[in-house]
């Protein structure tokens, strides 16, 4: 099977990069030549262009065509206008990364399954990629471009701290708050990036998803204080928690709060039936206290990747002083 991924180097698209090369495809990766934290894995073909010129992309690929094409780093329905346009009569599958963030929030029902509303009235990635999504669909429908999507959820790897990244470990380790999003019970599904690969790879080359929408993500959820805690007994340290309400981060940083409010402050507990119909005997095996394990390591390996970022240090600062300010206590009962 001759698959093309444009991008490859991301913590979710190296790891289908290599389960694809592990499972006998030939895999070829489209990039702008960064490798970042993860280098292009051995036994894939490179072809440098920047995946968001179309022009650049249709040049880089010439006349070949291939069985499936996976589009990483598409996030608007412009973006995917351009890819209907090129991997037209090119491919026989192509596929649609989404994002789970995309149900529709507050979550009304659990667990979500693929049929749960599509809406996200406070962050505009999410809305985005619902606006992706009904392009997609609306090709399939109209014209049969053969789309397949797929809704990750909060997936990570060894290099990807995904409470906030490194800066929140590091505050953890010495002493800091660190804020939570609402008040630290609400449940919460993380994904190591191999698990996800190992069912993605299964939908790859098949006709009797084209048209379908599948998420991929662990059964388990946990609440966010035990998440902390995990992540923080992993790095040696015992979690200083502040819980803060998403709209006090939103006020606070205009960029972090549409996250909490449209994603990270609502419980999220998945229904993985229909991937399991296509994915057969496939169960997530790395659990969060292994990949904590395996985060802290990578990062401690190397001073370098151990870095602050100012913007989520103020962040801490500033919600943590709020939330432990002096509170102005009620007058009793009269």
């Amino acid at each position: 099977m001759d698959v093309l991924i444009i991008g490859g180097t991301g913590a979710i698209s190296h790891a289908v990069v290599t389960e694809a090369i592990a499972r006998g495809a030939r895999v070829t990766v489209v990039n702008r030549g960064r490798s970042g934290n993860h280098p292009v894995p051995e036994g894939a073909e490179v072809l440098i262009a920047d995946g968001r010129d179309p022009a650049a992309l249709r040049s880089a690929l010439g006349g070949r065509t291939f069985d499936v094409a996976v589009d990483f780093v598409a996030f608007t329905a412009a973006h995917v206008a351009e890819d209907i346009e090129t991997f037209t009569g090119r491919t026989g599958q192509f596929v649609f990364i989404s994002s789970a963030s995309a149900y529709a929030k507050p979550v009304a029902h659990l667990p979500i399954t693929e049929s749960t509303p599509l809406r996200n009235p406070f962050w505009e990635y999410s809305r985005n990629k619902i606006a992706a999504e009904d392009a997609l669909i609306s090709a399939y429908r109209e014209d049969g471009f053969p789309a397949t999507i797929v809704r990750p959820s909060h997936t990570y790897d060894k290099t990807t701290v995904p409470i906030g990244g490194w800066t929140v470990v590091e505050r953890m380790r010495a002493g800091k708050p660190v804020i939570v999003p609402g008040d630290g019970t609400s449940l919460w599904t993380l994904t190591h990036a191999t698990d996800f690969a190992a069912a993605f790879v299964q939908l790859l080359g098949r006709e009797d998803v084209l048209g379908e929408a599948f998420h991929i993500t662990r059964d388990e959820a946990q609440p966010w204080d035990a998440i902390f805690r995990t992540i923080g007994h992993a790095a040696g340290a015992e979690p200083d928690l502040v819980h803060v309400p998403g709209d006090l981060v939103a006020r606070i940083d205009p960029e972090s709060g549409p996250g909490y409010l449209g994603d990270k402050c609502h419980s999220v507990v998945f229904d993985n039936s229909r991937i399991r119909r296509i994915a057969l005997g496939w169960e997530p095996r790395i659990r969060l206290a292994e990949g904590a394990r395996q985060m802290i390591e990578w990062f401690d390996a190397d001073p370098a990747r151990r870095r602050i970022d100012p913007r989520t240090d103020a962040l801490h600062d500033a919600a943590a002083r709020f939330m432990r300010g002096p509170v102005q206590q009620l007058d009793g009962p009269a």
